[in-house]
């Protein structure tokens, strides 16, 4: 299970693992077959809503002392942009194109998508979160 944060405390669980730090955005990862991070789960069970258990992230960060990211609609265009650059580049995409793999949409399609999701961002100026 991967979780995104602004902040997190100088000593983690045994079971968490910064996968990258930036200056904006901490990528952790849990092990969630670690039986001391199931036995926090079953503690922090609570029914969301009527007939369904299970664990709001929110109190699963606020025992481990993560602040939770919530990057705006703008930052996580960019960072879709960016990811997408990258797989675009990628030695083994490039691989899997030269033999012969052929999608019904490609990266193309998908950057359209972001860059027409961009210009309605730019075409409404509203605060995105």
């Amino acid at each position: 299970m991967k979780l995104y944060a602004k902040t997190i405390p100088q000593t983690l669980p045994d079971w968490v693992t910064v996968v990258t730090q930036s200056a904006d955005l901490i990528e952790i990862e849990i092990n969630d077959s670690q039986p001391n991070f199931k036995s926090l789960l079953e503690e922090l069970e609570t029914e969301i809503e009527p007939g369904i258990i299970g664990v709001k992230a929110l109190d699963l960060c606020s025992r481990l002392g993560i602040e939770m990211s919530n990057p705006n609609l703008c930052q996580l265009l960019e960072q879709a942009q960016n990811l997408i650059s990258l797989i675009a580049t990628h030695p083994h995409y490039r691989q899997l194109l030269d033999e012969g793999y052929q999608p019904d949409l490609n990266i193309a399609d998908a950057q359209t998508a972001l860059t027409y999701l961009q210009w309605e961002l730019d075409r409404n100026q509203q605060p995105s979160d």
